[in-house]
């Protein structure tokens, strides 16, 4: 079926081509490479009329769908088809929504060579290959134009990729033959942006850091005194008139403080402690202290304490010590060597 609109054959000035076609999938043809391209198969008579009509090589070509608004760009590869039917690669199928037998219309198309191309990529697979533009452009060696919203597939290491044409310069459809085209990529489909975290303001920090310092600094409260009992607090006296030697009272924990190691008996064992004797009152796990001078050598004040610690009950009384005269009474009773007269023997 051909449809001829506006143009003669042959005539002075060349024409345009248009004709309708029933199409269908290039594996019919069992040309499985043919497609890696947007090329398409014609039948034979289609190079006539074309040839008649002095169309412009590269042959390019408008493929319309009329039932859905849909169209695209291509060229040509052989002229092997049978009468009436077009052959194209299925992705293009799939961009113009065809189905196997749809009716579909060529217009001889002329095309501007491209200066640039913009596309974005289904998927962050594509961004995985080492060299994701000699790719690209070892696969757009096959194409001969693009058209701004087709999806063109891309196969690589046995995987395929699909790329939309979001761009191009200088029309909506180029031409890629023999031409110098700059490429560049939009970020995929499924691309999402890393989310940033929000750096935290130095005027908030400062004062952080100052309350911490401040914490720091901030001296422990110190512990409360415990109550103590000043023991022999007040001013001694000598019998012989003499003054007596400056006395220092001892301060001793009261009952019931709860200090390690505190004596809970009273006065008494204020008194077991200075006279060093082991009483009741004394305290707990303290070694006994040999008795000796108190306040400066004050016996009368010693034994005063002695007695209120108990330290003297339970020992037998001491003997009072012998006078001086006994004992050089003693010294002298005793055996004296070489004592006796001398004698000389000359008589």
């Amino acid at each position: 079926m051909f449809g001829f609109g506006g143009f003669g054959y042959g005539g002075p000035g060349g024409g345009r081509f248009e004709a309708s076609y029933r199409c269908y999938p290039v594996s019919f043809l069992d040309k499985p490479e043919a497609e890696r391209g947007d090329k398409i198969f014609l039948p034979p008579s289609a190079l006539d009329r074309l040839a008649q009509l002095h169309i412009d090589y590269p042959m390019l070509f408008q493929v319309e769908n009329r039932r859905d608004a849909r169209s695209t760009h291509c060229g040509v590869l052989e002229f092997i088809a049978d009468e009436g039917m077009v052959y194209m690669p299925y992705w293009m199928m799939e961009n113009l929504l065809l189905q196997e037998g749809d009716v579909v219309t060529l217009r001889s198309a002329t095309l501007p060579k491209g200066t640039f191309v913009k596309l974005q990529p289904h998927s962050t697979d594509f961004l995985d290959i080492s060299n994701p533009r000699a790719v690209l452009e070892t696969t757009l060696r096959n194409f001969s134009c693009l058209t701004v919203g087709d999806t063109i597939p891309i196969n690589y290491n046995n995987k395929r990729y699909f790329i939309d044409i979001i761009e191009a310069k200088p029309g909506s459809a180029i031409s890629v033959i023999e031409t110098d085209c700059n490429v560049d990529f939009a970020p995929p489909l499924d691309y999402v942006e890393p989310q940033r975290q929000q750096p935290v303001p130095m005027a908030a920090e400062a004062p952080a850091a100052a309350a911490g310092a401040a914490a720091a600094a901030e001296p422990a409260p110190a512990e409360p005194e415990e109550p103590k009992f000043l023991a022999f607090a007040g001013t001694g006296r000598r019998l012989d008139g003499k003054p007596a030697s400056e006395s220092r009272p001892i301060a001793i924990p009261l009952p019931g403080t709860g200090r390690p190691g505190a004596s809970t008996s009273g006065p008494g064992s204020a008194a077991g402690s200075v006279g060093g004797s082991e009483g009741p009152g004394s305290a707990a796990g303290s070694a006994p202290k040999r008795p000796g001078k108190v306040f400066g050598g004050n016996r009368l004040q010693a034994k005063l304490a002695e007695k209120q610690s108990g330290g003297g009950a339970g020992r037998p009384p001491q003997p009072p010590p012998p006078p001086a005269e006994k004992k050089e009474e003693d010294a002298e009773a005793k055996f004296k060597a070489f004592s006796g007269k001398g004698y000389s023997l000359k008589g």
